[in-house]
């Protein structure tokens, strides 16, 4: 454990080092990223000069949903930015390197890349969710601290054991790109009520793809949503996420033993 702890902490060390080099490109990657998640902000409160509820969900209930969903996907984001891996380690051969080293090859790839910038979206997102919950007027009690802790890291092994599972596929394909790109665009459905969908991808997006638990099913537990069936599935969400965690890791154990360099 400590040989790891003290691993992440040099790769830290190393990233800060490369990356505080050029500041302006660090800030302007961090810029760009707030003026994203801004967008999809600014979308929301459009639709709701339009409607005044969505599924019986209010603009502060939705807003607060979004602030939650952002806060888990930063983490994420940190920690598991696995978008280039096919290019990068399959194609490209980094892999076998990764493969000669002593620690395990999943951690030593979520470590070469790294994002730290992609924590500032948590920030925000918790920002969100404190001026939504004025807004609301919802109780608050020490527990709701703990809570918001246990889900959030509920939602991050939900994202880390499906985007595991996904990438591993690399294994099996050729292709550079694989369908994560497909699957950045079903995890947003999960930032908005999984009512306003119909049963088939209500079904998907809570026990097929669990988006879900990474966005609208734990945040329900603060709305206080008595009468919401998708409050009750909110302590579902740590072990739903160790669940897909584990089904990620073993579908990645397997494709490594399918794995044979590559080659000429």
């Amino acid at each position: 454990m400590l040989f790891y702890l003290g691993l992440c902490w040099e790769y830290l060390k190393n990233y800060a080092k490369t990356r505080l080099t050029y500041r302006a490109d660090f800030w302007i990657e961090v810029l760009s990223d707030l003026l994203f998640q801004g967008l999809n902000l600014i979308f929301i409160l459009i639709v709701f000069q339009h409607t005044p509820s969505l599924g019986g969900w209010s603009e502060a209930e939705v807003v607060f949903v979004y602030g939650f969903f952002m806060v888990p996907y930063g983490i994420f984001g940190t920690f598991f930015n696995l978008w280039n891996f096919s290019e990068r380690y399959i194609v490209k051969g980094e892999m076998d390197r990764v493969l000669t080293r002593p620690a395990y090859n999943l951690y030593q790839i979520l470590l070469e890349n790294m994002d730290p910038p992609s924590l500032f979206g948590s920030l925000v997102g918790v920002i969100i969710m404190a001026v939504s919950w004025g807004e609301l007027g919802l109780p608050f009690v020490p527990l709701d601290i703990l809570m918001l802790v246990v889900f959030v890291i509920g939602a991050v092994l939900v994202y880390a054991g499906l985007y595991t599972a996904l990438t591993a596929i690399s294994f099996y394909s050729d292709a550079p790109t694989g369908i994560l790109p497909l699957m950045y665009n079903v995890q947003n459905y999960g930032r908005y009520p999984v009512s306003i969908y119909n049963k088939t991808i209500r079904f998907l997006l809570t026990w097929v793809l669990p988006f879900a638990f990474v966005g609208v099913i734990p945040a329900s537990y603060f709305l206080e949503r008595k009468e919401d069936e998708l409050a009750s599935l909110a302590l579902l969400t740590p072990l739903v996420g160790l669940a897909v965690l584990a089904i990620g890791l073993f579908v990645w154990n397997r494709g490594i033993k399918r794995y044979r360099g590559a080659g000429s």
